[in-house]
């Protein structure tokens, strides 16, 4: 009884799908729950109220690389979905892991927002990153070790997105690594990289990923 409801549950791909468009469209909302407007009684001029937005700019900083993260990473998670056949019990807990990091970004977001010049809240930020690529990359190889991936789809396809995954996690890591260097230094390169991943311009050593 056991054995079989081991293998029946978690098959249902759609289940899955909503239940992380879910958690991504509550982590991707409470992102700006951490955006306050400057307190009305302490703005007396349009002078407070520059020097106050001007203020706001690290957490308006923190959440535009945020929601770009979920972006990415709502995408990647998207892909794999669609090259997928089923799902089995052990990638659905892969997924629900790779959710439960989703669910970490508002509060990593939120302690490098607050504490934008301290290198241990980058490297927060960064880890929580490390982990949403590490769970995604291993749900990609159990999907393919366990045969569940769909029977039109080509290999090198699969290679290349483990690739993808790879390089561009070496490339947050530099980027975080360079906190030590400089905290904006490090900020700059992590946000370059997020870009260069979202909006994908014509890198060419980068395009083979």
């Amino acid at each position: 009884m056991l054995t079989t409801y081991n293998r029946l549950a978690g098959q249902s791909l759609e289940r899955l799908s909503a239940l992380s468009d879910g958690v991504f469209a509550v982590a991707m909302t409470l992102l700006v729950l951490d955006l306050k407007a400057p307190a009305a009684e302490a703005i007396h001029s349009e002078h407070d109220l520059g020097r106050a937005l001007i203020l706001l700019a690290p957490r308006l900083l923190a959440y535009l690389m945020s929601f770009m993260t979920l972006g990415i990473f709502w995408n990647g998670q998207q892909s794999q979905f669609n090259h997928l056949e089923r799902s089995d019990r052990d990638l659905t807990w892969i997924h629900i892991g790779f959710l439960a990091a989703v669910s970490l970004v508002p509060f990593s977001t939120a302690l490098l927002a607050e504490l934008i010049t301290f290198r241990l809240a980058l490297l927060v930020y960064w880890a929580n990153i490390l982990l949403l690529g590490v769970v995604l990359f291993a749900s990609i190889t159990r999907a393919q070790r366990a045969g569940l991936i769909k029977a039109d789809v080509p290999p090198d396809l699969i290679r290349v997105q483990c690739r993808r995954i790879l390089v561009y996690q070496l490339l947050y890591a530099f980027g975080a690594a360079l906190c030590f260097w400089s905290p904006a230094a490090s900020l700059i390169a992590i946000l370059l990289v997020q870009l260069n991943s979202a909006l994908a311009p014509r890198i060419t050593w980068l395009e083979r990923f």
